[in-house]
């Protein structure tokens, strides 16, 4: 992985790890076009995991054409992110193990009507991996500094 812009890859890998705003997902259709979602993911051995339901639309795009962009920053200042661009590949996950970890990571469990929805046992599930080539990362703390003292 090339790393690119003001953080280091261990302040990447931090970020990356610690941080729970869902990941913006671009790719393209098999027109042509562009796509872009938000999905959760969780950061694991360099990689980023998210989970979907099989027939979702983003698993026909990736099946077809695996290049990626994604984003992971904060919406509030200061501003703080990873951006990069990578490949995605998709797998089978029968068990919803993936989905099960990403549930305890944002909803803090499985107890709730949005969890027993998505855990169905009728609810096929598949794993993207997205496997980040080049990562930018960036933190504007230090130049909003005296945006941020005014607040």
């Amino acid at each position: 992985m090339r790393i690119r812009g003001s953080l280091t890859r261990e302040e990447i890998d931090d970020y990356l790890s610690s941080t729970t705003v869902p990941v913006r997902l671009a790719c393209h259709t098999p027109s042509g076009g562009l796509w872009m979602l938000s999905l959760w993911y969780r950061y694991r051995d360099g990689a980023l995991e998210c989970a979907t339901a099989a027939d979702a639309n983003v698993v026909e795009y990736l099946e077809g054409d695996p290049t990626v962009a994604f984003e992971i920053s904060s919406n509030q200042p200061p501003y703080i992110g990873v951006r990069g661009a990578g490949t995605a590949s998709i797998s089978p996950d029968p068990e919803k193990s993936v989905l099960r970890a990403l549930l305890e990571r944002y909803l803090g469990g499985t107890d709730s009507q949005l969890a027993d929805t998505l855990l169905d046992e009728s609810r096929e599930e598949v794993v993207i991996t997205v496997e980040p080539q080049t990562v930018y990362g960036w933190d504007f703390s230090d130049r909003m500094r005296d945006v941020l003292e005014e607040e």
